[in-house]
């Protein structure tokens, strides 16, 4: 397993890294507990020009500074003041592009992934959404800004295969209100994973 090189993020086509994002693994380290899920649920947002984006229009704020760092930036923001969810920024510095990390399929530190959510036990919905799979893996606002080559936060390949055609495409969800930025397909998931 190796860490995605800032190359993976420095792209243009953030709807490509989207999905390529698929099946690669999503590693916390924090006090030296390490918890870790596969990819299994992305959305694309194109900065500028997405109604969708927290930057669309060039809009900048305290609050989503962090989409105009380098690629390979963790951005984590907070959802109707509960849910702390995790975006990879991708493109160069000032192309404030991001991929949200929807869902995970957990695969190291599950009891700590539990308690972190305080649930009893493994079913799919520990990291189901992108609010879930934050906790599920100690991810909060603190950890915005954090680079994904860290020890601390990082995306990794372990060379998981997946078949021609197991990846969804679809609309993104939660954005109805956004004009026919709702209608673009930037979501992407495994089929047929809870």
């Amino acid at each position: 397993m190796r860490k995605l090189p800032t190359q993976f993020y420095d792209r243009i086509n953030v709807v490509s890294i989207a999905e390529e994002l698929i099946g690669k693994i999503l590693v916390t380290r924090f006090d030296g507990i390490i918890t870790s899920g596969r990819i299994v649920e992305t959305e694309a947002y194109i900065g500028l020009a997405d109604r969708a984006s927290h930057s669309f229009a060039g809009k900048r704020t305290q609050r989503n500074e962090h989409m105009y760092a380098g690629a390979g930036t963790a951005y984590v923001y907070i959802c109707y003041g509960v849910h702390h969810l995790f975006n990879v920024i991708t493109n160069k510095k000032n192309i404030p592009d991001a991929v949200l990390i929807r869902s995970l399929e957990p695969i190291t530190g599950i009891p700590v992934m539990l308690a972190r959510t305080r649930k009893q036990q493994l079913d799919y919905s520990l990291t189901k959404g992108p609010g879930n799979a934050a906790r599920a893996l100690g991810i909060s606002k603190d950890q915005s800004g954090i680079n994904l080559l860290s020890d601390e936060i990082f995306i990794a390949d372990d060379q998981f295969t997946i078949l021609n055609n197991a990846i969804g495409k679809s609309k993104r969800i939660g954005i109805e209100n956004t004009a026919d930025a709702v209608l673009k397909p930037y979501r992407f998931y495994l089929k047929g994973n809870k």
